[in-house]
């Protein structure tokens, strides 16, 4: 695996919303840090290098987030990020929760679906349906992707693609209590769902 990226945080000891408008007038964004053991750290970083590390991690990839306590030691700790707000004027950073992550325990994480390739019932006519843009993957923080592809060419008329059937990464797996459908092809028209 490749080193995590690294953002530095300071431990805020400040609350309330004067202080945290005080803070993003400094270009500083607020924050809590969740503990793998259900504690809460509140936080503060700067808002640039968040922005450039989400840029990058989105919310499944973890990174290192490197607290600075009010006692001057720093320590790391994986996390990825679990809610991000944002002010729909100038679209920075408002507010971030850290989900705090045990390297060696599988997480579950919503993962966007990416559909690739134009489907061969397509070509003879039929129509392409995806029916989720999203799924659930469990796997260790560092082995979770970003997003997963799906390559529907192979797909004929009345022909559907599972979640079990997906091809995912090595150490990935979904997380489903119904085995759903996530694409299909039909004939435009057709009364019935495509066979499963």
């Amino acid at each position: 695996m490749s080193e995590l990226k690294t953002l530095s945080a300071q431990q805020r000891s400040a609350f309330g919303k004067g202080h945290n408008r005080r803070l993003r007038t400094r270009a500083m964004v607020p924050g809590v840090y969740y503990t793998p053991d259900g504690k809460n750290i509140p936080v503060q970083m700067a808002e640039l290098p968040l922005a450039k590390i989400y840029e990058q991690v989105g919310r499944t990839n973890v990174f290192n987030l490197e607290i600075e306590f009010e006692d001057g030691t720093k320590k790391m700790h994986p996390v990825f990020v679990w809610d991000a707000q944002y002010s729909p004027v100038k679209g920075t950073f408002t507010h971030v929760d850290f989900y705090g992550v045990d390297l060696d325990k599988e997480i579950k994480v919503k993962v966007q679906v990416e559909y690739t390739g134009t489907p061969k019932g397509v070509k003879l006519g039929g129509t392409l349906e995806t029916y989720r843009d999203e799924v659930t993957l469990a796997a260790k923080p560092e082995a979770m992707p970003r997003k997963v592809a799906l390559d529907v060419s192979g797909l004929a008329i009345n022909q559907s693609i599972k979640v079990s059937e997906m091809p995912l990464p090595e150490g990935v797996h979904a997380v489903f209590k119904n085995d759903y459908t996530m694409a299909a092809v039909f004939m435009e028209g057709a009364e019935e769902a495509p066979a499963e």
